[in-house]
């Protein structure tokens, strides 16, 4: 629990008993209720939305695959290399124009 053990948790616990006056414990209470609600509304919120993610990714892997499938095939299609064409060169049509 948050990396102390229960002996230590159980000193600190001693400690705050000690200090903290008797008529002060219920608004001592109501602020560690409010502390573990507020948390609690994160720990939902970060659960909710990582599920959100997971589950927006999980949708988007088959149109991932199917869009690199498609790309590989146009572009496999195009990779044949084409003959080229014997151009006359341009110092040929000079020397034949003078």
């Amino acid at each position: 629990m948050f990396g102390i053990s229960w002996a230590e948790f159980l000193v600190i616990v001693l400690v705050a008993v000690l200090v903290v006056p008797a008529r002060m414990w219920p608004d001592v209470a109501r602020f560690i209720a409010r502390v573990v609600n507020a948390v609690r509304a994160i720990i939902w919120r970060i659960t909710d939305a990582s599920e959100n993610i997971k589950q927006q990714i999980d949708l988007e892997k088959p149109i991932d695959e199917l869009i690199k499938t498609t790309t590989d095939d146009v572009l496999s299609e195009f990779s044949s290399v084409l003959p080229k064409k014997n151009k006359p060169s341009s110092r040929r049509k000079k020397s034949a124009k003078k």
